[in-house]
């Protein structure tokens, strides 16, 4: 590492380029995760001095300064781009870790937005400032190989290597033969991140930490208030900064009460699972990602029933509630809406065998014919063709990488014809003295429906992208800190 200096004597350290901070942070993460792998009940003592480290301070900087928010400004007014172009990366993150070795540090009230939810509803957002923004994501750097250690692999959502398609393949896994989970608890968690309480989530984070400056600058930022549009400033008794880089990582730690408890149900030997089947119990198993999740249930619906009450007592401690209106049990035949994939099991045709199908839900095929709807709205008739056709091919195709892995041909299909008429109509209006056969043959690849193309711009649209099957994973899904029998 870099040779220290002391804080008073103002000596400025020699700052490492971001490629090697980078391999440094990596090292020791692996020690950190291979640490609390190897001994469960470590906990460890001495991290803040990582916290200021110079390698992940530039680190941290590297992923706030890449991450596409980085525009964004926090209560102070204060940019990314402001400070590498005023005060300079190196003299900034000088600020940062002097305030931090001399314990001055105070993070500042996230700045409230509210976003469009749908349906009329918003939700708030936190916008926290570059500094606190760089410390977290230092924060993280520290804590996330520690915890990743511990977390189930039931969990998928706001973890290093694992995506929703994880989540999804595992639950199709499960209403597949020959587990046939064909019951499905749905749960919907009320305001999961503004209502997480402090003193669990700390307990929870000191199971692991002993040091307690780390425990004090996580708690600081817990604590640090909220500042509105009017420019009042409220407190946060309860949640996670909704926001701010550290919060995936705390609400999984929180949650990672609900993963412990169902997965110590789930341990027990294929027999003991057999036998409580035969005893009509039923068995059980959870998926989340975040503070989404639902149970898969081999049984009947009176034990998918019965999880709500679980669920409830479990999530208690957290100061967590269900949702009623949004909690339900349903059967996959019925099918059910997570991660914008719809889940359910029907008749192949032709045959008299059910298989499980995951296709792109209702809503997020109208999110994305809304998204197409406002690129090709009349404000946006004084851009270049070309343009737009770019911006909506993006949009449309970086929708369907998502979804790829369904049964979404139909689909893509429909997604794309919508898409067709949208831009053809949009290049109607904005040359309103050309006639649409006049349009469609300057702008087509070909007489009739032909690929809407302009200055060597097509649309190529959500067919283009193939469709493949995604192979459940499990617990064989990599961390990103491989172990070592022996660490250097």
């Amino acid at each position: 590492m870099p040779e220290d200096t002391s804080v008073k004597t103002g000596v400025p350290i020699r700052w490492p380029d971001m490629d090697t901070a980078a391999y440094r942070v990596r090292k020791m993460q692996t020690k950190l995760h291979y640490w609390a792998k190897d001994d469960p009940s470590c906990r460890f003592s001495d991290l803040f001095n990582l916290v200021y480290d110079p390698a992940f301070l530039m680190h941290a900087w590297e992923r706030v300064s890449r991450n596409k928010g980085s525009r964004t400004a926090g209560v102070d007014k204060v940019t990314v781009a402001q400070i590498d172009t005023f005060l300079g990366v190196e003299a900034f993150l000088e600020q940062v870790r002097d305030e931090l070795k001399s314990r001055t540090y105070r993070p500042s009230p996230v700045r409230q937005v509210k976003i469009p939810k749908g349906g009329g509803k918003f939700r708030s957002l936190g916008i926290p400032t570059v500094k606190d923004r760089v410390v977290q994501a230092a924060l993280k750097l520290v804590m996330e190989p520690i915890y990743e250690a511990d977390f189930e692999s039931v969990s998928y959502g706001f973890r290093p290597g694992r995506r929703a398609q994880d989540a999804i393949a595992h639950i199709h896994r499960l209403a597949s033969e020959p587990t046939n989970y064909t019951w499905v608890f749905e749960a919907d968690i009320a305001a999961c991140f503004d209502t997480i309480d402090h003193t669990y989530l700390m307990g929870k984070v000191r199971r692991r930490i002993k040091d307690k400056r780390v425990c004090a600058l996580v708690k600081s930022f817990l604590k640090s208030g909220v500042m509105t549009a009017h420019g009042d400033v409220g407190g946060s008794p309860a949640g996670t900064p909704q926001g701010g880089i550290l919060s995936p990582l705390l609400a999984n730690i929180a949650l990672s009460a609900l993963d412990e408890h169902f997965v110590r149900q789930w341990e027990p030997s294929d027999w003991k699972r057999r036998m409580r089947k035969k005893n009509g119990i039923g068995n059980w198993q959870l998926v989340r990602y975040c503070d989404d999740f639902v149970v898969m249930v081999s049984g009947e619906k009176r034990h998918a029933d019965a999880l709500r009450r679980e669920v409830a007592q479990v999530l208690a401690p957290v100061g967590l509630t269900l949702s009623p209106e949004k909690t339900k049990t349903v059967h996959i035949d019925e099918g059910f809406d997570f991660l914008g994939f719809h889940v359910r099991r029907k008749r192949r045709p032709g045959t008299l065998k059910q298989y499980v199908y995951t296709t792109p839900s209702k809503k997020s095929i109208q999110e994305i014919k809304d998204s197409v709807r406002d690129m090709t709205s009349r404000s946006t008739r004084n851009q270049p063709v070309d343009v737009i056709i770019t911006i909506v091919d993006q949009k449309v195709r970086g929708w369907a990488n998502y979804f790829r892995h369904g049964v979404s041909s139909s689909v893509f299909s429909s997604v794309d014809n919508f898409t067709w008429w949208r831009l053809a109509r949009w290049i109607r209006a904005k040359h309103r003295r050309t006639s649409m056969a006049t349009i469609l043959s300057r702008y087509t690849q070909k007489k009739g429906r032909g690929s809407i193309t302009h200055r060597g711009t097509t649309y190529h649209g959500a067919s283009s992208v193939a469709l493949t099957r995604y192979s459940y994973r499990g617990r064989n899904i990599p961390t990103p800190w491989r172990l070592a029998p022996a660490i250097q």
